[in-house]
This record gives C-alpha cells, sequence and structure tokens, in this order.
C-alpha cells in the first residue's frame, strides 16, 4: 500500500487521486488475515501535506474468547490520516520534524505508506473478546471440554457450599424448560 505522492505534492491544495485497493497481508502483529484487503483510498493535497481518506475492508481469523474456537471476523476501516512530507518536493531540502511525533510521514522519496495506519486501525478495531456467538458456553473450567459439543461429566457442585442454593434453583429452572 505505498503510493508515489511527489506529482500529488506539486499540485495545487485541493487536487486529489483515488485508488481502488485489493492486497494480500499477510499478518498484522499476530493476526492471520483470511481475505485480501479492499476498499478505496483518496489521496488529496493539502497545506501540510496529504490528506488520506480510506474505506477498507478485511477478514481476520480470531480465537473465540469463550470457547477458544476460531472464528472468522469482518472488519471495516473508515479513517482519515494527514500524511506530512519530509523531504522538500520541488527542492529536495529536509523539512523541519513534525511538531506531533506520532504524525505519518512521506518518506524521502516522497512514498507513502499506508501499512503502518492500516495495522493501527485494525488493532483500534478488533472488538476486547471476539465470541463465536452470543450465546457461546465456553469451556469446562475443571477438564477444558468445549462446552457448546455437549456437557461433559464434571460434577456441578458449587464450589462454595453456600452456593448450593442457587444451584438448586438452577437445577430447578433447566428441569421446568424440559
Amino acid at each position: 500500500m505505498k503510493f508515489n505522492v511527489a506529482q500529488l505534492l506539486k499540485a495545487q491544495v485541493g487536487t486529489a487521486r483515488q485508488y481502488d485497493i485489493d492486497e494480500e497481508i499477510d499478518r498484522i502483529d499476530d493476526l492471520t488475515p483470511v481475505s485480501h484487503l479492499t476498499g478505496k483510498v483518496k489521496l488529496t493535497r493539502i497545506p501540510a501535506g496529504v490528506l488520506v481518506e480510506a474505506d477498507l475492508h478485511l477478514t481476520l481469523a480470531l480465537a473465540c474468547s469463550r470457547c477458544l474456537e476460531e472464528l472468522t471476523y469482518p472488519l471495516h476501516l473508515n479513517f482519515s490520516e494527514e500524511f506530512e512530507p519530509t523531504i522538500d518536493v520541488v527542492t529536495g531540502t529536509e523539512l523541519p520534524e513534525p511538531e506531533d511525533a506520532n504524525t505519518f510521514t512521506i518518506d524521502a522519496n516522497h512514498i507513502l505508506d499506508l501499512t503502518e495506519a492500516v495495522r493501527e486501525y485494525v488493532l483500534l478495531a478488533l472488538p476486547m473478546q471476539p465470541l463465536c456467538s452470543e450465546a457461546c458456553a465456553g469451556l469446562c473450567p475443571k477438564c477444558g471440554q468445549n462446552l457448546n459439543r455437549g456437557k461433559c461429566d464434571c460434577p456441578t457442585s458449587p464450589a462454595d457450599s453456600r452456593l448450593s442454593v442457587l444451584a438448586q434453583l438452577l437445577e430447578d429452572q433447566e428441569t421446568d424448560k424440559e
């Protein structure tokens, strides 16, 4: 996802270019994409450099936080970021460092690389606890069996005898449902 923006940096403020994205990505940190990164990117010349407006789609393989089964999670990334040049495109002189250390920059060859911005937005868009389904039963805390596939043979007595009354209520509810 690299774009040569030398001509765009020479253009008037407001000049825009639009690109379709269809890129294969191997990994994003420890995440495995199961689809190509697709979408559209618009690059607009602004006084400080280039404004990137991205509308991207990607599907990742994640592990369910309850049962640890693999699931596919579609992501929609919609973001705008400013990229500032490090070298003046006309004179070739080095420009001062951006005031904000977290500002995205355009390299000395006038290449705008979206890889880091996409990585950051993917990580921000991930759910804190991905679930294969809202009704996921998770794993048995004693034997580790996936409870979505059926009950295990572990005793279901509460760890604290004071909770036995609540356990009896749950059993009564399950009996009433059947």
